[in-house]
């Protein structure tokens, strides 16, 4: 693929939506100051003719940054020339590139294409290496094929003192079943996040949304009794759930996790179908989370800790490699892939002693505003009390899950914030350690341990507090060997 190629057509219309996008809050701006009565000078037409020729600019701008913009494959790199005004290139070695990413759009799929992310060694940057937007997918194949032919040159693959074989293979290892949707998405825990967005999006209409009137409306319906507020309350955590059931369904239809030549590649996505290509020597971390709903079923979810990947896409850098399974296969599935780690691990405990500092300190982040509460509104303000208790729960759930487990060369670490996290780190992938040692901790001969892997730009701290101070001082010499 020596010629140089161009991007599909439909590329001029992703870069003018794209840009558009950008655009929508001073169009309905001028929308609104174009209504009204009869025009009757053609000044009045101003506005509706000024957003007009922005339109009409982000059209040509689109079209011209497709026409501008070639690729090619020669020498051992990928060679891409773009720019708007000025011609810019970038060639990127084959080496260098980690990874491509394949999604395939509303846009995309009537015609047979998929947008190619192409991730590059510690490209820690605000956005991928380069992207190409919309490609035949018998292209892409060709690509991938040239690149992994090309970079075939050993049969290992060696990472510090960490060797992965690199096998012609194609072994799905996961891929998600009707149960495991349906148990994922009904306990997603995402209504308030469409609650948050929902809320979001109507404060960009500040100014044309009667806000008066409707809390004038809102009065008399609180006057017409508490039950309906409640009702109504309880109806739109409904809609907001089962919309966050919508959402997942629609984003992890056909999960499917492929072991082939060294890579991870996931699939997933219905109206977006996603594939991502995760090497083997790029894992820095292994981790298993478990929301309070899953949990009590037994289920859990891996994700896998990432080096390189782009900082704005969080998901290049904190890949989910299996969304929901039973915690209890988790060891069966990923123990014949990922050899180095051992997930049978059993932890070390933090000491009883703790129990009382792990509860104390979340009763005290509440502390101030239930005393609030209860003399603001007393005394039924004293129902507040109930907070504490919650609280103090929540503070013995966070000392139960506490642990640590050091064998050879892998550290495990357990612990609980809303959800609970099991990662296995391995010490080479370790960037840093940290012990810290409060005046109430030494007291007690506590301490807490940090350890922090390389996840994109930004890296990844898990911590675990009041564990036994000879504990985390052999946590921490292990570290140091």
């Amino acid at each position: 693929m020596s010629n140089y190629k161009r991007l599909h057509p439909i590329t001029a219309i992703s870069n003018f939506l794209k840009e558009l996008k950008q655009l929508i809050a001073p169009i309905i701006i001028f929308l609104f100051i174009g209504r009204g009565g009869q025009k009757e000078s053609i000044w009045e037409y101003t506005p509706m003719f000024f957003m007009m020729l922005m339109i009409l600019i982000v059209l040509i701008s689109g079209i011209v940054k497709w026409r501008r913009f070639t690729y090619r494959l020669e020498e051992g790199e990928l060679r891409i020339e773009y720019g708007l005004l000025v011609k810019k290139k970038r060639y990127i070695p084959f080496e260098r590139i980690q990874s491509l990413d394949l999604s395939e759009g509303i846009l995309h799929r009537p015609f047979g294409l998929v947008k190619v992310k192409i991730e590059t060694a510690g490209s820690n940057v605000p956005e991928a290496e380069a992207e190409l937007t919309a490609i035949k997918k018998s292209e892409a194949d060709e690509i991938q094929q040239i690149i992994s032919e090309a970079k075939k040159s050993s049969v290992k693959i060696e990472t510090n003192d960490v060797t992965f074989d690199v096998e012609q293979s194609n072994e799905i290892i996961y891929q998600i079943s009707n149960k495991e949707m349906f148990i994922m998405a009904s306990t997603s825990g995402g209504a308030g996040v469409i609650v948050s967005a929902l809320l979001a999006f109507i404060s960009q209409f500040n100014e044309m949304i009667p806000y008066e009137k409707i809390f004038k409306e809102l009065s008399h319906l609180v006057e017409s009794g508490v039950f309906l507020i409640i009702f109504l309350i309880v109806l739109i955590l409904l809609v907001a759930w089962i919309g966050s059931i919508v959402v997942t369904l629609i984003k992890y239809n056909g999960f499917t996790t492929k072991l082939s030549d060294g890579n991870f590649i996931i699939t997933r996505g219905l109206l977006e179908r996603r594939q991502t290509t995760i090497p083997l020597h790029r894992i820095q971390a292994v981790r298993i989370t478990e929301n309070p709903l899953r949990q009590l079923w037994g289920y859990a979810s891996v994700f896998i800790e990432s080096a390189g990947g782009s900082v704005a896409d969080k998901e290049s850098m904190n890949v989910v490699l299996i969304p929901i399974v039973k915690k209890s296969k988790i060891p069966s599935i990923l123990g014949d892939v990922l050899t180095d780690y051992n997930f049978h691990t059993s932890f070390h405990k933090a000491p009883s002693r703790a129990k009382n500092r792990y509860i104390i300190r979340e009763i005290l982040k509440v502390l101030p505003i239930s005393a609030g509460l209860a003399i603001a509104f007393w005394p039924i303000g004293l129902l507040s009390i109930i907070l504490l208790a919650f609280f103090a729960v929540f503070g013995l759930l966070r000392y139960r899950a506490a642990g640590w487990r050091v064998e050879q060369d892998q550290l495990s670490l357990r612990y609980r914030g809303l959800l609970k996290h099991t990662i296995f780190m391995r010490r080479n992938r370790i960037q840093s350690m940290m012990v810290k040692q409060s005046w109430f901790q030494r007291k007690l001969q506590l301490a807490s341990i940090f350890s922090t892997v390389k996840s994109s730009g930004t890296g990844k701290t898990s911590k675990v507090y009041h564990l036994e101070l000879s504990d985390v001082n052999t946590i921490y010499q292990w570290y140091r060997k």
